[in-house]
């Protein structure tokens, strides 16, 4: 009988009520491994009350317990990095190496929030006016929601849920349908740790129950991470209802290769920044953008690294890259690679040739060369294990072609010049930036996020700004009467003085 993967409300796996599912597939074998429960309105409605129960209860929580809780969901986090590496793996199908990395840089973002005592500090101005003192103070907003991709669902759910637990809010994930285990091994994790029972809970869904959260009138916040199209309607949906919406969008991310690059440095780093996790990274390398007389030299030795990548079972000690999150994106990444071709596009190494496991949703990886901005494979997010050569004359060129693209996400640039760099990364219109680090995600004490059409909003995810996204400042002034002057004739036992 194939499992069916459920919700978990009030501090355990909660079965739906409603009849809808959705496949689970292990990707590197096709196998069917179980059947997602898609929340209804009936369950949201559930789950968010739950978490208004719960939140009312938990804002009141000391900060020293909220950051007890913190670092003993950090240790059994750390603890179980495996076991959650081996659920991503089963239902993603990265490597394995990938998917423990994928939690560890998760476990970054827990790190950061069990600082809450320091970071929900306030300020404090004594004598603003005669005898008036002013303070500041923020607050949780409640219960507050977290769409997730199926790309890295232990990752992003953890730039959430860590912040706005510690600031005292309740969390409701909704996870993609397509990988739902991890959800429900977080939640496991969070009630080991103390957290108490509603303070985190999961929905699994589509749609419906995206749509539900963001009309919901007791979610106070929405944080979205997932595809342009998506994270608009999230934020125009979730905004036109008084929410606070944070949406992460796609992306399509240059690296800049100067004629002065370490040569094999850039091209180990966008072999790797390109095909990792076969592309299916929000920060993953799609255009190389190779300027002048590197060209040739660099597209050669991006060429040569790529037979020695192995493609198979993410779960397979050895294997370098797996396969794509299903047979239908398969198949439209695929077509990608066709129509690039007929448009122009020099097919350098093609995918749709390569050797792989017969069964699962494979495909090689793909280098394309002489591709021009006009061509579908330059102006979609593709998701997958294809790079694009781009071939620019100068670095004002090269700075020019990203400013114009409507995706701003990470980009890098690859140069031993420092005035190039410097240049480069002033003058770049894009939220995150590497100078020789193909993929520029910021540590968990800065926050994530890119500008255009890859980010609806104006907070970036966790660090600083997810703890601002996660409160709401008051400011107060006080004034307290002279007790010399005070009718109470309450003895305070020291002079009164003024």
């Amino acid at each position: 009988m194939t499992k069916r993967t459920t919700h978990w409300t009030s501090g355990r796996p909660t079965p739906g009520t409603g009849a809808r599912t959705s496949p689970v597939y292990n990707p590197a074998t096709g196998e069917l491994i179980a059947e997602t429960e898609l929340a209804g309105p009936a369950e949201v409605d559930a789950a968010v009350a739950d978490a208004v129960r719960a939140a009312r209860r938990w804002r009141e929580s000391s900060l020293s317990r909220r950051a007890a809780v913190l670092f003993r969901f950090r240790e059994l986090l750390s603890a179980h990095t495996e076991d959650l590496a081996e659920v991503i793996t089963a239902e993603h199908g990265k490597v394995l190496d990938d998917a423990v990395g994928e939690v560890r840089r998760g476990l970054e973002n827990i790190e950061f929030a069990t600082g809450v005592p320091h970071l929900l500090k306030g300020s404090y101005s004594a004598q603003a006016s005669t005898g008036v003192d002013v303070h500041s103070l923020r607050q949780p907003l409640g219960v507050v929601a977290g769409i997730t991709p199926f790309n890295f669902p232990a990752m992003v759910p953890l730039w959430m849920c860590g912040n706005a637990i510690a600031c005292g809010n309740a969390f409701v994930l909704k996870p993609s349908e397509k990988v739902p285990s991890a959800a429900l091994l977080l939640a496991e994790l969070w009630q080991e740790a103390g957290l108490p029972d509603g303070v985190f809970n999961v929905v699994q869904g589509d749609r419906v129950a995206v749509d539900a959260l963001l009309a919901h009138p007791d979610v106070a916040a929405v944080s979205f991470v997932g595809s342009t199209p998506v994270a608009r309607h999230v934020y125009e949906t979730g905004t036109a209802r008084g929410k606070r919406v944070q949406a992460l969008g796609g992306a399509k991310n240059h690296a800049v290769v100067l004629p002065d690059a370490d040569l094999d440095l850039a091209a180990d780093a966008v072999v790797s920044a390109a095909y990792g996790a076969a592309g299916e990274r929000c920060m993953a390398l799609s255009v190389t953008v190779a300027v002048g007389s590197v060209a040739d030299d660099l597209v050669a030795a991006i060429a040569a690294r790529l037979p020695g990548l192995s493609v198979g079972d993410g779960a397979k000690p050895g294997t370098d890259m797996g396969p794509l999150i299903s047979r239908e994106h398969r198949d439209r990444v695929a077509g990608y690679v066709a129509a690039g071709a007929a448009q122009g596009a020099t097919v350098v190494v093609d995918g749709r040739e390569a050797e792989v496991p017969g069964d699962g949703f494979f495909l090689g990886t793909t280098l394309l060369d002489h591709v021009t901005p006009e061509m579908t494979v330059y102006t979609d997010e593709i998701f997958g294990p294809v790079l694009s050569v781009v071939r620019v004359d100068t670095f004002d060129e090269a700075l020019a072609l990203i400013n114009a693209n409507r995706y701003a996400n990470g980009t890098a640039i690859f140069t031993r010049d420092g005035g190039a760099a410097r240049r480069f990364q002033n003058e770049v219109e894009v939220g995150m930036v590497g100078v020789n680090v193909p993929i520029p995600v910021p540590v968990g004490y800065y926050s994530f996020g890119g500008w255009k059409a890859s980010l609806f909003g104006d907070t970036h995810m966790y660090g600083p700004e997810g703890i601002s996204f996660y409160t709401r400042g008051k400011v107060v002034t006080s004034r307290w009467p002279d007790p010399a002057a005070s009718p109470s004739g309450i003895d305070l036992g020291f002079p009164q003085t003024r």
